[in-house]
């Protein structure tokens, strides 16, 4: 250390050590570190700002010179937010990340009037409708600042949305007085994040500014989306297995009663498809005495079921037959019903 810099560091106020310490504790305190500015803030609603934090971040406001040197001391990245500080500015700490930050910093900004010599932040816009003030030199005010005004019914109304002031251009005194007169407030006061240093990266405002809504939903999409694509790839994850079991067994089961498969997991299905197909058989047989004392009377309103269990194999034999004598294509129906017959009664009894 040279003998100026000894010099500089034996002339600092002890009260500035303790300060850049407290700082430097506070900085350390917190996982998320940011710049936010303060000008034009009201003391009190300054206070009022603070107690709405209290529990979720914690504001620190001290000298310019105090926080830089604080944020050398710290180092481990917190130098970045040097670059930030600036006029009216203060230190804020928070263990939320800086998203969870700047959403709530922005919540907590209220409207606000603009004063004569501030830049307007947005444009300034007068809008359309009546103004509630008697007629008199009010309406020569609005047309001066550029509001299209008339007096109407005995009242001063503005004729259309009247833009009087682009963002960034400074508000004159007229301008002012107008808009304080129709209590409109064009500003937003509050806590102006500038940047904010968390687990070793530097975030700007434009960075934190998403849409929340918005962004769960993509992510919802992209889980949807993967989701869908490993289960026809068929490639197992701790997310998708479950479905994919449950697929593999429902295509099981399918194969299991398509083929008629034996098995007690198929088995009340089986006994099902072959109950229909047996009342099917029933309804369309005329003699009752035929037919066991249960399944009498059976309509064919009672085998919609059944006649959809029929295979395409047996529409195709019907297909092949259509060109045959119509005697012959009832005695070859009759025969394959009493087969089927067979075969019905043989699964369930």
């Amino acid at each position: 250390m040279s003998e100026s810099e000894v010099r500089q560091t034996e002339v600092i106020p002890q009260w500035k050590r303790e300060e850049v310490d407290e700082l430097v504790d506070f900085i350390e305190s917190y996982e998320s570190v940011g710049v936010v500015g303060v000008a034009g803030i009201p003391s009190r609603q300054l206070q009022a700002m603070r107690r709405e934090l209290h529990g979720s971040a914690a504001v620190r406001m001290s000298r310019n010179t105090l926080a830089n040197r604080a944020l050398d001391e710290v180092d481990d990245g917190f130098e970045e937010l040097k670059e930030y500080i600036a006029g009216q500015v203060a230190l804020i700490g928070t263990n939320d990340n800086p998203f969870a930050l700047y959403k709530e910093l922005e919540a907590s900004k209220t409207p606000a009037p603009i004063n004569a010599g501030e830049v307007a932040p947005n444009d300034i816009v007068i809008p359309e409708g009546d103004t509630g003030v008697d007629p008199g030199p009010f309406v020569g005010e609005l047309q001066q600042v550029g509001a299209s005004a008339r007096i109407m019914d005995g009242s001063i109304k503005v004729t259309e949305d009247s833009n009087v002031l682009s963002a960034g251009e400074e508000v004159s005194e007229e301008l002012a007085n107008v808009l304080a007169e129709l209590g409109i407030e064009p500003k937003e006061v509050g806590l102006d994040l500038r940047g904010v240093f968390s687990e070793g990266v530097l975030f700007e405002p434009d960075e934190l500014a998403i849409d929340v809504d918005e962004y769960r939903a993509d992510i919802q999409s992209a889980v949807s989306a993967a989701t869908n694509l490993s289960v026809n790839a068929v490639y197992p994850t701790a997310q998708t297995a479950p479905t994919l079991i449950a697929k593999a067994t429902s295509e099981a089961k399918a194969v299991g009663l398509f083929a008629n498969i034996e098995s007690p997991d198929f088995m009340p299905e089986l006994i099902s498809k072959a109950d229909a197909q047996l009342r099917a058989l029933a309804a369309n047989i005329d003699d009752e005495e035929a037919l066991p004392e249960e399944l009498r009377g059976v309509s064919a309103a009672d085998t919609g079921a059944a006649e959809e269990e029929e295979s395409t194999d047996e529409e195709a034999a019907d297909a092949d037959e259509a060109d045959a004598d119509a005697d012959e294509d009832a005695a070859e129906d009759d025969g394959d019903d009493d087969e089927d017959a067979g075969d019905a009664l043989g699964s369930l009894f």
